[in-house]
């Protein structure tokens, strides 16, 4: 139906996560409608994207510097490792402005139905982390889903005999919320969560 490389853009756009069919289409005639310069200038941006980006040495965030700017931050407190399951994880922390102590990022989360264990995260390089005898709080900040609670759950019990402190972050109602919309495991969660005023 369409030319060549029209049909293979669109084919590989809709490769992306959340990209079906009819957004693919919209996206490569929007690409098509660009100035030279523009669709120029986006190509490159995704090659160099592909070329300088690495995971950080210490925390596995996305970076282009090693270590990344977190890690070698003058004023993040160094006794607090908040973990996450994503590099996108990191970011909605940040945008929070009030986590000030270092990451580390898992890449997954354990789910045996998917095959993913303990092993296939960075569950070992976390376990490095802590052995200068530095960091005093772990955070757990993994997602609400089964896999999150079951890695939560394996991280307190193999992080607890290391005479380190293992939190969990809240989980609720969000701010704003109805209680007559929250499902009944948000509302237990927020239950389980409270604290005193």
């Amino acid at each position: 139906m369409y030319a060549e490389p029209l049909a293979r853009l669109i084919e590989e756009l809709s490769k992306m996560p959340t990209v079906g069919p009819k957004t693919a289409q919209r996206l490569a005639f929007y690409i098509l409608r660009m100035a030279p310069e523009d669709a120029a200038k986006l190509s490159q941006a995704i090659l160099d994207a592909k070329a300088r980006i690495r995971y950080c040495s210490i925390c596995f965030h996305i970076t282009d510097v090693d270590p990344c700017s977190i890690c070698s931050g003058p004023t993040r407190t160094r006794s607090m490792i908040c973990v996450v399951e994503d590099p996108r994880d990191v970011l909605a922390m940040e945008r929070t402005r009030e986590y000030k102590g270092l990451y580390h990022v898992l890449h997954g989360a354990i789910s045996p139905l998917d095959g993913i264990g303990p092993d296939d995260l960075k569950i070992a390089e976390l376990l490095n982390r802590l052995r200068g005898g530095d960091v005093k709080e772990i955070i757990v900040a993994t997602n609400p889903r089964v896999e999150g609670e079951a890695t939560a759950i394996y991280l307190a019990k193999i992080l607890k005999p290391l005479g380190v402190k293992v939190t969990r972050i809240a989980h609720g109602l969000p701010v704003g919320g109805d209680l007559e919309y929250a499902d009944e495991v948000t509302l237990a969660k927020a239950l389980e969560g409270r604290r005193e005023m």
